[in-house]
């Protein structure tokens, strides 16, 4: 048999090349649990799930809501997503045709980007990025073409992450197929502003073939007053765009994997028909559940107007509490306007000698040095940078504020260890 250029017969397949290499979760979380440390790397909350929706859990399975059901989602939740993203987006939005249920937000982007993407055609994507962008792009054949994000300080002192127009508008080409925009930013908490999303809109409407995904999983989690403006709402874009969200952060059930797109009914389309062969059908009593949850999350819920008040109330106080551990610390932390992390300035740590090896980036060392010897995990950003680009996030670190206030507060008395050694 004619060989296929493989180093192996049993060799990944060349669309999954490089992904067997050891990623930035392969060695903190297991070095968090060695060592004993507070895990504000991994961005999962560690509190129930709101009774409400375990609730409707076990009455979906109770009621027989236990088979498959149509494939682009139950119609109860898909009735559910067009009620709720209607009113947000201010359109009448048909539930059979421009909604569709996926196994979480990460299958609502492969199966965008498989519906969407031909071998060759670029995709562009603002980092630092979630790690799973670039791997699903490779996987659809597509090129990542990277704008980097940078830190900027404001008049007033803050710090906000922001793109050189000219090189957002020279990476668009006539093989651009699709632009990502996160926003809110994971991990830096930015809400991409007016301007900005009027700038990648006329970017977009200017290439007749590109498509805009939009990733709102942090929809409800905005700070300080912020406005997050979705992107499909701006003129013209609600053709050229599909909205993913989904249940995990929103309702705390990260492990239900429950997302959904949002969008026209030629580019969910799209979508579902790569859906019905990679997975079929979603969990139904899931569905159901989910469903139920964001009608009853509109209602009032422990003082507040909705759950979604309580939501957005509850992890503001958290990123407070975060942001003084860590200013009293001696970092500098970038207060993010949503999202549940925190990008701290480390440049001025007092990193061990011995953690700064040659070819070791600041960010790597400085989290090595805080996991083992103060014992509290954070996550170097360069893993969320392109090679070219990792210098623009070598000074900071990654710290996650979705946790008890009890985990947060013993952190916050590990990281006043660092005050002490700054001084030394």
């Amino acid at each position: 048999m004619a060989s296929s250029g493989r180093g192996s017969r049993y060799s990944p397949a060349d669309r999954l090349a490089g992904f067997d290499a050891p990623t930035v979760w392969h060695e903190f979380t297991p070095l968090a649990i060695e060592h004993n440390a507070v895990n504000l790397g991994q961005g999962f909350p560690d509190w129930e799930t709101p009774a409400f929706l375990k609730e409707a859990m076990v009455e979906a399975m109770a009621n027989n809501e236990n088979q498959y059901c149509r494939s682009a989602g139950h119609r109860k939740l898909v009735d559910a997503v067009a009620a709720r993203y209607g009113a947000l987006m201010n359109r009448q939005i048909n539930p059979m045709d421009e909604v569709l249920i996926s196994v979480g937000g990460t299958e609502g982007l492969f199966l965008a980007l498989q519906g969407l993407v031909n071998p060759g055609d670029e995709v562009i994507v603002f980092e630092p990025a979630f790690d799973i962008y670039a791997a699903q792009i490779q996987m659809a054949g597509g090129v990542v073409r990277h704008v980097p994000l940078s830190p900027v300080t404001a008049e007033d002192g803050t710090v906000q992450w922001t793109f050189d127009p000219a090189v957002l508008r020279g990476s668009f080409n006539n093989r651009t197929r699709a632009i990502i925009v996160n926003t809110p930013h994971n991990p830096t908490g930015k809400i991409f502003n007016s301007s900005e999303l009027q700038m990648i809109c006329d970017l977009v409407q200017s290439h007749p073939d590109v498509v805009a995904i939009s990733d709102e999983v942090y929809e409800y989690l905005i700070y300080d007053g912020h406005a997050h403006v979705r992107l499909c709402t701006l003129p013209g874009m609600w053709d050229r765009t599909i909205t993913i969200s989904s249940a995990g952060k929103t309702f705390s059930c990260t492990g239900w994997k429950i997302g959904w797109l949002v969008g026209p009914k030629h580019l969910i389309q799209c979508a579902a028909i790569a859906h019905q062969w990679v997975c079929f059908s979603v969990s139904t009593p899931s569905q159901v559940a989910v469903a139920s949850a964001l009608e009853r999350a509109q209602q009032e819920y422990e003082g507040f107007p909705s759950y979604f008040d309580y939501l957005c109330h509850m992890y503001k106080s958290k990123r407070e509490k975060l942001a003084t551990a860590l200013r009293e610390a001696g970092l500098k932390p970038c207060m993010p306007q949503a999202g549940f992390f925190i990008m701290a300035d480390i440049s001025e740590a007092p990193i061990p000698e011995a953690y700064l090896a040659p070819g070791v980036s600041r960010d790597y060392a400085f989290c090595r040095w805080l996991t083992k010897d103060i014992g509290v995990a954070a996550i170097p950003p360069t893993s969320f940078y392109c090679d070219q680009n990792k210098e623009v996030g070598a000074n900071y670190a990654r710290f996650a504020f979705c946790k008890s206030d009890n985990l947060l507060d013993e952190a916050a008395i590990r990281l006043s260890k660092l005050k002490s050694l700054s001084k030394n």
